[in-house]
């Protein structure tokens, strides 16, 4: 059977511009989280544009780093165009980065939709994400409105972003119904306490906020006008900077005066035209040390380890070697519910239910003198 061509008006915006300070020590600002090989195989970068290829043309996926990461992630990517990788001067936030994204598409496109996906999360089932992305492009292309997908929750977590979903969207007039299920979107609720999160788990009638979204380039403009105007001069000025050279120093120009917010905050708490796409797919943003645990297999006591591991009493803990120069082997006794990674120029020894705090040391080591060259 012959397969359909992929729409050239199809693109893909990566973010992948973030620090991954609470993957410390093995992730560092030249070499973070998204650059990592945590889980096998390939990094989360090329996991994230594997998963897309199918729905968008190579020369359609854009990645958004920073100056600092440009190199690697183009090192990681050789097979995309060197122009498609783009480093921003300074880090100013999820908006800007989405802004930039759009302008870049719609230069090359005036019909342009894309897709905007993280380049950290582990998606187990990428065929299932890629029919969620393919109908929800489809949605995209004929109304004017802003699709976000939301993951069913799991568990109370309250690490995440919340949305509400209201009425189901009727399916489209003379069409056949989406594979995926579309909702009117409510509330959104970010990181809410945790007796909050158990009830919007319980109720079933709220997804978590996975950071994954489609619109076109005429709907992000005219959201952008009427929410976030600041951002909407900046993206009228990098449509007009068609070359490469012009368009760096426009960025460097515009980007220390931009206002640093997210795109959820800036955009999508406020707009009117928001539909949520039910993302029915294993889905996981790896935050932090713990969530290895979710993907590595245990031993009898519960153990995850990457590396070699010996245990006299050991329960629950969490073990990554990842020296290059040698291997040894890590070896505990009567330890519990413990993170312990090894790399070649340092150790971190955390307890599980602190893991979050390795973002405060990052910050404390940074400030050094004496450590900020681990940083």
């Amino acid at each position: 059977m012959k397969r359909k061509p992929i729409p050239t008006h199809r693109f893909i915006i990566i973010l992948a511009g973030g620090r991954g300070e609470r993957f410390w020590p093995l992730s560092r600002q030249r070499r973070p989280k998204q650059l990592l090989n945590l889980l096998g195989g390939r990094s989360l970068l090329q996991q994230a544009v594997d998963h897309v290829l199918p729905l968008a043309p190579l020369q359609n996926v854009l990645v958004i780093t920073n100056a600092a990461q440009r190199r690697a992630v183009r090192q990681q990517l050789p097979h995309l165009p060197r122009e498609n990788v783009i480093g921003e001067p300074c880090g100013r936030d999820t908006c800007a980065a989405v802004t930039l994204g759009a302008a870049l598409a719609g230069q090359r496109s005036p019909c342009a939709v894309m897709a905007v996906l993280p380049a950290d999360q582990v998606i187990a089932e990428p065929q299932k994400l890629q029919q969620v992305l393919a109908d929800a492009f489809d949605l995209a292309t004929r109304q004017r409105v802003i699709v976000t997908i939301g993951i069913k929750p799991t568990e109370p977590a309250t690490g995440y972003g919340y949305i509400q979903v209201g009425e189901p969207l009727p399916p489209p007039p003379g069409r056949k119904p989406y594979r995926t299920a579309f909702f009117q979107a409510g509330r959104f609720v970010e990181k809410p306490p945790r007796q909050k999160a158990e009830e919007y788990v319980k109720s079933g009638a709220w997804r978590w906020n996975a950071g994954m979204f489609v619109w076109s380039l005429a709907t992000i403009t005219e959201g952008l006008a009427r929410h976030v105007p600041e951002l909407a001069g900046a993206c009228a000025r990098w449509l007009k900077e068609t070359g490469a050279a012009g368009l760096r120093k426009r960025l460097a120009a515009d980007y220390p005066n931009l206002t640093k917010t997210s795109i959820d905050f800036a955009l999508l708490e406020r707009a009117q035209n928001i539909v949520v796409a039910d993302g029915a797919f294993a889905w996981d943003d790896l935050g932090s040390w713990t969530a290895l645990a979710r993907h590595l297999p245990p031993d009898v006591s519960g153990n995850c380890a990457v590396g070699a591991l010996a245990q006299v009493d050991a329960r629950r803990n969490i073990v990554f070697d990842a020296r290059t120069k040698r291997r040894h082997l890590i070896a505990l006794v009567g330890l519990r519910d413990t993170i312990v990674v090894q790399t070649d120029d340092a150790t971190l020894v955390a307890r599980k239910d602190q893991a979050q705090k390795v973002k405060q040391l990052v910050a404390r080591l940074a400030a050094s003198a004496e450590h900020r060259h681990l940083v």
